[in-house]
């Protein structure tokens, strides 16, 4: 029987993995983090969950124009939003995992490397440093991991990576979200919908650099209309911790 190893358990990896168990592979999947990586974990998944919320909220804020009143006023409860989230994507990684298994999918949690000393024409894959295995096929589908500025080191409370976003219990008094692509628009579109002052700081002269010129024009005069004030042809270079706060400093000065 062909024996095949993959690392790394994001779309790419589960989804080979299954066809590759359907055609009667010996597979071995290996994941430091949890199954379904970030796409399910940390980006797609929460991101949607995320605006979702954010647009049922926005919704309430326009009840009044729709003709509809309230005698009560609503607030957002950011722990339990992003509790939900988690818990969302936790039960889709758990189950792409149960999915896995029932195909006789092999799933170990850590890390793995790639080794010599495998006989033949097979490949020798180290496990947490303590199990070996040599398989016929390696697929390394390790996926991408957030970039950080040297001067903008990440530490889980005031200064952010996509990743640890969710972790926020409070919505901030002010966001700054650095970065006009996809993700950080997003971002700075669903966190203006909770009501929380957004700055985006975008190296280009609009929003979403890579896509449609015309639907992107759009898009940024509907968050400029919303209040959010985007600062366009300015590349952030640092952010630094000040107490409570953070100081994102710009290459013009």
């Amino acid at each position: 029987m062909t024996s095949m190893v993959i690392i790394g358990a994001g779309p790419g990896g589960y989804e080979a993995a299954s066809v590759a168990a359907a055609g009667g592979v010996d597979v071995t999947v290996v994941e430091e983090t949890g199954i379904g990586g970030a796409a399910v974990l940390t980006d797609c998944v929460p991101s949607k969950t995320l605006i979702a919320t954010a647009e049922v909220t926005s919704t309430l804020r326009r009840a009044a124009e729709l003709g509809l009143r309230h005698t009560e006023t609503f607030e957002v409860d950011l722990d339990a939003v992003n509790s939900r989230v988690r818990q969302l994507a936790q039960a889709q990684s758990d189950d792409i995992s149960r999915g896995l298994e029932r195909k006789g999918v092999r799933l170990i949690s850590g890390r793995a490397r790639l080794a010599t000393g495998a006989p033949g024409h097979l490949h020798r894959v180290v496990i947490n440093d303590d199990e070996t295995i040599d398989a016929n096929i390696v697929l390394l589908a390790t996926g991408t991991t957030p970039r950080e500025l040297p001067a903008a080191r990440c530490d889980g409370e005031r200064i952010l990576t996509w990743k640890q976003v969710y972790s926020m219990r409070e919505v901030p008094e002010h966001l700054i979200v650095v970065g006009s692509g996809v993700t950080g628009a997003e971002f700075a579109s669903a966190y203006d919908s909770l009501g929380c002052p957004v700055t985006l700081v975008s190296s280009r002269d609009q929003v979403l650099p890579g896509e449609d010129p015309d639907a992107a024009q759009v898009l940024q005069q509907v968050f400029e209309s919303r209040g959010m004030e985007i600062l366009s042809h300015s590349r952030a270079v640092s952010a630094i911790r000040d107490g409570d706060a953070v100081v994102v400093g710009l290459e013009d000065g």
